[in-house]
């Protein structure tokens, strides 16, 4: 089947019941749905917006442990999520990357203790370890950070990681689950769970938002995974759910690479309020982030405080010569977690927060994850599909995701921007070929084509303009102002090439207008 939503709506129209329905096309939803097809359950998404739209596309682009939960002493967390993170570099090599990693120090005392902890970090992924942390000294440290500073600076300590492209990896999990016979869908919102005589879940209905017609459809198991919406889903189920989670944001900036140096990436551990800081080198540019904010409203499209932008710029000029300043940003954006919501004492904290998943069903058999990370989307897949079989009472099939190569999985290494096509790079020249106007650059300081977006619309899936520029290229995370001037050109290919009209064009590009405010300053 191919990866449209006219095939999706042929199977929805053609399928009397599905085995197991996943609401939610973020990392874990989609996790899920790998996970279900894989086994060869049928199995139908449906996405609110788009593809990792929230969260799932506004991480700090590390596939990683977690050296901070490490600090916390989450042992059991951490090592899942260092397994996890090469079965990743094993299943998706073209959007995930090892990174190196500096943290300077200006103690001997701090130096010798972060060495030890990243030893254990190390020793924990066994087989899977993928670099081996080292003491650098002064010289060294400036070598590979040289925009560091210098004065006091002891030496400093590098260690490896993983970096990976969220989006694209989201979009390449929705393709896998396809092409293992589900069925997904963006932009389609659940306004009903349906129930049998016993009270039991068994089906949905959704709003198509790009026709506005609702469509029903009977399901055997249930599942939400709406992150940071998770209680408008149960509130669903039952009107009268008291909250799961509360938001806490991440924040982050982006400039250009001549902030941090080299290729190395930056990680500062123990900032002014406690917390951990990267500064990580992605897609030609730096990203820097992230904070931990709770908040007490869930948004889509969050905006980073004034608060977390100077935080972020304040910490950054502790430890960087000619550090960044508010002129210098190309582009802010902010992701919202779902967090546990706290029951008793300080509300406001979220330090003590385990951020590993939680698996819930309700008296009426729906049953809700929430929590987790990007690395652990895999066995937070597994974990859910299993509770399906029990719940819904499938036939017990084993997990196939251990191993399963993701679509695009490709170990041949291209430059630039190409990389995180993998396998789908030839076919996307290809068209270029027939048609050379499509070597048309979208904006004149990046390479992005015409060929892309017409890759976009034939086989990922896109339905708006924002769909193309902040996730299936990231223009408008990594150049904000840049990615507003392109809006227009990208407008009339996507319209050509789906039959829309001036006013779809017109429309477009004012709402990605009023998109762009968010992400700059």
């Amino acid at each position: 089947m191919k990866f449209t939503r006219n095939e999706a709506y042929n199977s929805i129209n053609t399928t009397k019941e599905w085995d197991v329905t996943i609401i939610g096309g973020g990392a874990t939803g989609l996790g899920i749905a790998v996970d279900a097809a894989s086994r060869g359950y049928k199995t139908l998404l449906v996405e609110m917006y788009d593809f990792a739209k929230g969260t799932s596309s506004k991480s700090t682009k590390l596939v990683h442990g977690g050296v901070r939960y490490l600090a916390n002493g989450d042992i059991k967390l951490v090592k899942s999520a260092l397994k996890e993170r090469g079965l990743i570099f094993q299943n998706a090599p073209h959007v995930s990357f090892v990174q190196s990693f500096v943290i300077p120090s200006y103690s001997t005392f701090n130096k010798l203790k972060f060495l030890i902890g990243l030893k254990f970090y190390d020793w924990m992924a066994g087989k899977l370890r993928i670099g081996k942390s080292t003491l650098l000294n002064k010289n060294e440290v400036l070598n590979k950070i040289p925009k560091v500073k210098e004065k006091g600076l002891k030496g400093g300590i590098q260690y490896y990681d993983g970096q990976f492209d969220d989006a694209r990896l989201a979009i390449n999990l929705a393709q896998t689950a396809v092409e293992h016979g589900a069925t997904v869908l963006n932009y389609a919102e659940v306004t009903q769970i349906a129930k049998d005589s016993s009270g039991k879940v068994n089906g949905l209905s959704f709003l198509d938002k790009t026709t506005d017609q609702v469509y029903t459809v009977k399901t055997k198991a249930l599942i939400n995974a709406t992150g940071i919406f998770v209680d408008e889903i149960l509130k669903l189920d039952t009107a009268t759910h008291q909250n799961l989670v509360r938001p806490s944001q991440g924040a982050h900036i982006v400039i250009d690479k001549k902030f941090l140096g080299n290729e190395d990436a930056l990680m500062i551990p123990e900032t002014s309020d406690g917390r951990v800081l990267f500064g990580v080198p992605w897609h030609g540019k730096v990203l820097l982030g992230t904070t931990d904010t709770p908040l007490h409203e869930n948004q889509i499209e969050p905006r980073p405080l004034e608060e977390e932008i100077q935080f972020i710029l304040n910490t950054a000029n502790d430890y960087l010569e000619n550090a960044p300043t508010r002129e210098d940003v190309l582009s802010i954006f902010a992701g919202l977690r779902p967090l546990a919501a706290p029951k008793h004492g300080d509300g406001n904290s979220t330090k003590e927060i385990s951020r590993d998943h939680k698996l819930l069903k309700s008296d009426s058999d729906l049953i809700t994850i929430t929590g987790g990370k990007w690395t652990t989307y895999r066995k937070m897949g597994e974990e859910t599909v299993d509770m399906a079989i029990k719940t819904a009472g499938l036939e017990s099939r084993k997990c196939q995701t251990h191993h399963l190569a993701i679509h695009g999985s490709t170990r041949e290494k291209r430059t630039g921007r190409w990389q995180v096509y993998g396998s789908d790079l030839q076919a996307i020249q290809a068209l270029s070929q027939m048609d050379p106007t499509l070597y048309e650059k979208l904006h004149e300081s990046y390479d992005y084509t015409a060929a892309e977006v017409i890759w976009a619309c034939r086989n990922e899936m896109i339905v708006k303009v924002e769909d193309f520029l902040a996730r299936r290229t990231r223009l408008l995370l990594l150049d904000a102002k840049a990615s507003l001037e392109a809006a227009p050109v990208v407008a009339r290919i996507m319209a050509k090439e789906t039959n829309k009209d001036e006013e779809w064009i017109t429309k477009e590009i004012h709402e990605y207008e009023q998109l762009v405010k968010k992400y700059t300053i």
